[in-house]
């Protein structure tokens, strides 16, 4: 049975929004789940608060449907990246990549502390990660989330959102 231990975040929920970005492509490739990333304008500007780990959301891009996510933020040890990055893997199966599309994303959920793996344990935990999540999310107080005007199209413009905050 899969055990579960969500932590308190202050600045959770957190709702960020970017264009999705070109960066190493390994989630894919190398891994078999694949990554929206948002550029080092996004990375720079998130909390304090937001230790380096894995969390849980919900994801929209462009104007398409809202989907549970899972994001990794950190430094990912196992590749030794030297920046940090945010690495967001969507719960659904798209037919094509989206590079150049908006990407709004709502962390409400903290799931783990990052860690480094080989990768045999990297690709358990993931598979781990995305358990979680999608067990998480669907609780009451995550759940209500997905319907955030966050995500919804206000008077035919879409809301503004930078680094958490209504612009």
């Amino acid at each position: 049975m899969l055990s579960i231990n969500v932590i308190s975040v202050k600045s959770l929920p957190f709702f960020t929004v970017g264009q999705v970005i070109k960066q190493f492509r390994r989630g894919q490739r190398e891994l078999g789940f694949p990554t929206a990333n948002f550029s080092e304008d996004v990375v720079e500007h998130l909390p304090k608060e937001l230790d380096c780990g894995i969390y849980c959301g919900w994801a929209k891009v462009d104007s398409g449907p809202v989907y549970k996510m899972v994001t990794s933020i950190g430094w990912n040890p196992y590749y030794k990246n030297r920046k940090k990055s945010v690495e967001t893997h969507i719960l659904h199966n798209y037919e094509t990549d989206f590079y150049g599309s908006v990407l709004k994303v709502a962390i409400v959920a903290y799931l783990r502390p990052e860690k480094n793996f080989s990768s045999l344990e990297l690709i358990t935990a993931i598979k781990s990660d995305i358990q979680a999540a999608d067990k998480v999310l669907e609780q009451p107080e995550y759940k209500i989330f997905k319907e955030n005007s966050f995500f919804q199209d206000k008077n035919g413009q879409n809301n503004k959102y930078v680094n958490g905050h209504k612009t």
